[in-house]
């Protein structure tokens, strides 16, 4: 009895939380941007995405709406020109609502090095400690992240923050004035209360 009931409670926590679909534009062109990028940084031809690794970022700003218009514009980078703009896979908001603005089998320009192998998630917010206060906006990143690590298997330790991008296994850039280049956004310390919760909520280990 005891056990049937702690896996329900499993399937249940690994359960896909309420997305709202908010596709941004992501075309033939796109596509054809992204793989001519993946070939230049990574050596891949392809804009297909076989999810091995999640970054967590915030927006810098406290506007779902300003986030979707800047990856749906698809803006070239201001050091190299190139395209596509950046992007991400889902956007937290601050009511917690979850937006899915990119299937998951599609890359995303979201984080130096490991586009070609991760999901981005964006949470609108201004920094690392505002996010993790707000209780509806981590509820909501905890579910998306617990199922997108039991729908691709990945291991919660792959579950990163944009600052730890340079120590992942899978962070490779062939474009060497970016080989070594990060942000400063869910820093190490964050990264690990975070990681705590969502191993609680998964109840495995790393």
């Amino acid at each position: 009895m005891f056990a049937a009931l702690a896996l329900t409670i499993s399937l249940a926590v690994a359960s896909r939380p309420h997305i709202v679909p908010k596709p941004i534009p992501y075309g033939p062109t796109r596509k054809a941007e992204m793989a001519a990028y993946a070939k230049k940084h990574y050596g891949i031809h392809s804009w297909r995405l076989h999810p091995r690794v999640i970054v967590e970022h915030y927006t810098g700003n406290n506007s779902f709406s300003s986030a979707w218009n800047t990856f749906a514009a698809n803006t070239p980078d201001p050091e190299l020109g190139e395209l596509p703009g950046t992007c991400a896979h889902f956007i937290v908001d601050r009511n917690g609502r979850i937006y899915q603005l990119v299937r998951t089998d599609i890359m995303c320009r979201h984080t130096v090095g490991l586009n070609y192998v991760a999901i981005g998630i964006e949470h609108v917010g201004t920094s690392d400690a505002e996010v993790l206060r707000d209780r509806a906006q981590m509820r909501s990143s905890l579910a998306l992240s617990a199922w997108l690590v039991e729908r691709f298997h990945i291991r919660i330790r792959n579950v990163i923050g944009h600052s730890e991008s340079l120590s992942s296994p899978y962070h490779r850039e062939r474009y060497k004035p970016w080989a070594h280049q990060t942000h400063a956004d869910w820093k190490h310390r964050d990264m690990m209360l975070y990681r705590g919760k969502l191993r609680v909520l998964l109840r495995a280990g790393a």
